[in-house]
C-alpha cells in the first residue's frame, strides 16, 4: 500500500464520518428538544441522567456521562450487564435512561429495559433505527440517522460512533445552556489541572505584594527606579501618586525602548536623573484583585505584555501580576 493510497484511505474515513455528522445534525428536530425538556424536568426533580449501552455504545456512553456531569447535569453510568447482577439498585423512578445502541437490537439493552421500566424510569433511545425493537420500548427515540460506518465491511462502529458522541456533545452543551451552568461552577467540578487553576485561583491569590513589588512616585529619578525594580526582582515598576492610585507603569521595555529612541551619535537622550513619568507608559490597563486568574491569561495572550498593576476600586495600587508567576503556580 502506497503512501498515496494511505492518505487517500484515510482521507475516505474524514469524508464519511463528515458526511454522518451533517445527516445527524440536519435530522434534530422535535425528539431532541423532548429530550433536552424531560433531562431537565428530571434534574428539576431531583433525579440523575443514566447512560448505557453495550461494546462501543458503552464506551460513548462513559464519555457522553463524564461531559453530562462536568459540565452541570448530574450523570451516572449503568453496565446493563451488571444492572441486571445488583447495580439497578443505582437508579430511582426520579431518573431517565439514555439507551445507546446504533441497531436497536442489543439483547443486553432489551433484556434491562423491562426491568427499568419496573423501576419507573422514562427511557430515551438514542439508536440509528427508529423502528428497532429499543426504539417501541422507549419513550422518546433520538435518531442517529448518520448513514453507512466508515467501516469497508459495515460493521466496526465509526460513523455511527461518532455522530452517537456528537449527540452526546449536543444534548450537554444545550443543557449547559438551558441549566445556566457558567465558569464558576465549572472551576468547581475540576480544580485540579492548569484549567481548574486558572478558573478557581483569583488575582488575588497569585499577585505579588509588599517588597516584591517596586512602588515609586513620578518624581523618583529613572536610575532610583531601576535599582527598586532590581531590588524587588521584577521586571518593572508601579508609578503611583502620593494617595497611592495607579498613574503609570516602567517597564524593562520602557526603558529599552526610551534609550534607544534619543540615540544620538552613541549618546542617549534618557537620563538617568529623569524622573520616571518622562519615560513611563501612562494610565496603564490593570486589573481587580477579585478577578478570575483566566482573565489574566486572555489579558496577557492579547496585549502582548508582561506585567500588570493590581488596584482595588478607587485605582489605589495594591499588587503586581507578573507573567513569569504563573508557570510556577501551574496556571499556564
Amino acid at each position: 500500500m502506497t503512501d498515496e493510497k494511505k492518505i487517500a484511505r484515510a482521507r475516505q474515513v474524514f469524508d464519511a464520518e463528515i458526511a454522518g455528522l451533517e445527516r445527524t445534525r440536519d435530522s434534530l428536530g422535535a425528539s431532541f428538544v423532548a429530550t433536552v425538556d424531560l433531562l431537565n424536568e428530571t434534574l428539576d426533580a431531583g433525579g440523575l441522567v443514566v447512560m448505557t449501552g453495550v461494546g462501543k455504545s458503552l464506551q460513548v456512553a462513559e464519555k457522553t456521562s463524564a461531559i453530562f456531569a462536568s459540565t452541570g447535569t448530574r450523570s451516572i453510568v449503568l453496565n446493563p450487564v451488571q444492572a441486571m447482577h445488583g447495580d439497578l439498585g443505582m437508579v430511582s423512578s426520579r431518573d431517565v435512561l439514555l439507551a445507546l445502541s446504533f441497531s436497536g437490537e442489543s439483547d443486553e439493552l432489551l433484556r434491562l429495559v423491562p426491568a427499568i421500566r419496573r423501576h419507573g424510569l422514562k427511557i430515551v433511545a438514542l439508536t440509528g433505527r427508529s423502528d428497532s425493537s429499543l426504539a417501541r420500548l422507549s419513550d422518546i427515540v433520538l435518531e442517529i440517522p448518520c448513514g453507512p460506518e466508515a467501516c469497508p465491511f459495515g460493521m466496526a462502529p465509526t460513523t455511527s460512533a461518532t455522530a452517537t458522541m456528537a449527540m452526546g456533545d449536543a444534548l450537554a452543551m444545550t443543557m449547559l445552556e438551558a441549566r445556566r451552568f457558567n465558569k464558576e461552577s465549572y472551576a468547581l467540578n475540576h480544580p485540579a489541572g492548569a484549567i481548574g487553576r486558572a478558573l478557581v485561583l483569583r488575582v488575588s491569590d497569585v499577585m505579588r505584594t509588599g517588597e516584591r513589588v517596586a512602588v515609586v512616585s513620578p518624581e523618583t529619578p529613572v536610575l532610583d527606579t531601576l535599582l527598586a525594580m532590581t531590588k524587588a526582582q521584577g521586571g518593572s515598576a508601579v508609578v503611583a501618586d502620593a494617595e497611592g492610585r495607579l498613574v503609570g507603569i516602567f517597564t524593562d521595555g520602557d526603558f529599552r525602548r526610551a534609550f534607544a529612541a534619543g540615540s544620538v551619535d552613541g549618546q542617549s537622550a534618557l537620563g538617568l536623573s529623569d524622573p520616571v513619568s518622562k519615560h513611563m507608559t501612562r494610565n496603564p490597563l490593570f486589573v481587580n484583585a477579585d478577578a478570575y486568574a483566566a482573565e489574566l491569561l486572555r489579558i496577557f495572550e492579547k496585549r502582548r505584555i508582561d506585567d500588570l498593576p493590581v488596584c482595588d476600586v478607587d485605582g489605589k495600587v495594591l499588587g503586581l501580576v507578573d507573567i513569569q508567576d504563573l508557570p510556577k503556580l501551574k496556571v499556564l
